[in-house]
């Protein structure tokens, strides 16, 4: 038996230095797990059993295990680039079949499709008509570019001071081309229903009665006739009221509207707010201005949120939901068939894959921009790399020591 033994030992000690130098050999791998190789003892089987005298036979390779412990992870510049913190593997598509993989090294398409560097596609969630994601079975994820619609202006807030230190005008009546008839006046951009941005400017006018002003408004330059504030007749003038603390009594917000003639829904109307502005004795300005229209917009990047989220970044200022990535799980992830290329598929030892958005369940968050390295710790392979060598030496020694029991026996007259 001593030759048996030896061999089979000089087999698992190279069996050790295939897996040692394969982690080795990928240390610097993407989303890579390191194994490990496990043994067993081999004893020959008897009906009646020897007991305390049995003697072993060798060993064996009893499985080599992967070890799905968390990398650390790096930066890169892409911002497709996604890196899992926890549990949890990227679930790919392609050719029909679903594989799995620890490697968050993605890019774009030609169609718009997030692939690995295989062709693989991503999948997850995609979203409905509204942009709320749609958590149903995942589905390649793919990003439109399609630009932004425009949302015209609904609401407008405005928070100033006008200064109660300044005289009437002497100049009347009010000419918005003419400074000595009206004190101050500043202006705020909307947007129509085609995403044509239009210059509101206010000119505000004291009035001879104290506490009191008018607040006339005029749109792209027009004429102060086309422009209704408050529901009044076009061109005529929006009174503000304070109170003797110098705050606002006018009830708001007021309806802004004027005609358009570009094509656009017609009039321009929104609801305008001057609640907190105040009547101090201190210089005219403006503190806040707001409002919620913006212009159409075309995708100037994306980025990906700690749960999964793809958000698109437009180049009017505006963002938008453009699906979620999903992760699976499993019972048992050393029971996954290694593919190659950073992949793995289902086994029945695996279980079936638990699949949720990440930081659900006991699935770990995404970080975007990063990348998740090989677990290898190069030191202690290079450690095991001579105690394998050291294992592989000593089995042949065996094998030499029963060569040579076997030749004296041979030599005996």
């Amino acid at each position: 038996m001593g030759f048996q033994q030896g061999l089979s030992g000089l087999s698992g000690a190279a069996r050790n230095l295939d897996v040692i130098g394969n982690n080795i050999a990928n240390s610097t791998t993407v989303g890579y797990k390191s194994a490990i190789t496990q043994f067993a003892d081999v004893y020959a089987t008897s009906l009646t059993g020897t007991g305390g005298l049995q003697i072993g036979i060798g060993t064996q390779v009893a499985a080599v295990a992967q070890q799905f412990t968390q990398g650390s992870t790096s930066i890169t510049n892409n911002p497709l680039d996604v890196a899992i913190n926890g549990e949890g593997f990227f679930r790919l598509s392609g050719g029909g079949a679903v594989t799995y993989s620890r490697n968050g090294q993605f890019q774009l398409d030609k169609d718009g499709y997030i692939v690995n560097n295989t062709g693989l596609r991503l999948t997850g969630y995609g979203i409905d008509a509204t942009g709320n994601i749609v958590a149903a079975a995942p589905a390649d994820i793919r990003i439109s570019f399609a630009d932004i619609s425009p949302n015209a202006t609904t609401t407008a807030d405005m928070v100033l001071n006008l200064d109660s230190r300044q005289d009437v005008p002497t100049v009347a009546p009010f000419n918005p081309a003419n400074a000595l008839s009206y004190n101050n006046s500043t202006s705020i951009t909307t947007y129509d229903s085609l995403g044509n941005p239009h210059a509101l400017t206010l000119y505000f006018v004291k009035l001879a009665t104290p506490n009191d002003w008018e607040v006339y408004g005029v749109l792209d330059g027009a004429l102060p006739s086309t422009v209704s504030l408050g529901g009044g007749a076009a061109g005529a003038p929006l009174a503000l009221n304070f109170n003797n603390n110098g705050q606002l009594t006018t009830a708001m917000p007021l309806t802004v509207s004027a005609p358009l003639t570009n094509g656009a829904v017609t009039p321009l109307a929104f609801d305008l707010s001057f609640g907190g502005s105040t009547q101090y004795g201190s210089n005219f300005g403006v503190n806040a201005v707001s409002q919620d229209g913006y212009s159409s917009g075309r995708i100037a990047g994306v980025t990906i949120a700690a749960d999964g989220v793809i958000l698109g970044r437009y180049t009017n200022g505006q963002s938008k939901t453009l699906g979620q990535i999903a992760l699976a799980n499993f019972v048992n992830p050393r029971g996954l068939q290694a593919m190659g290329n950073n992949q793995w598929t289902e086994t029945s030892e695996s279980g079936q894959p638990t699949v949720g958005a990440p930081g659900s369940g006991t699935l770990g968050v995404v970080q975007s921009g990063a990348v998740e390295d090989s677990n290898v710790d190069l030191t202690s392979e290079l450690v095991n790399l001579i105690i394998a060598q050291r294992m592989y030496q000593a089995n042949a020694q065996t094998v030499r020591a029963q060569d040579q029991i076997l030749q004296t026996l041979i030599n005996l007259r």
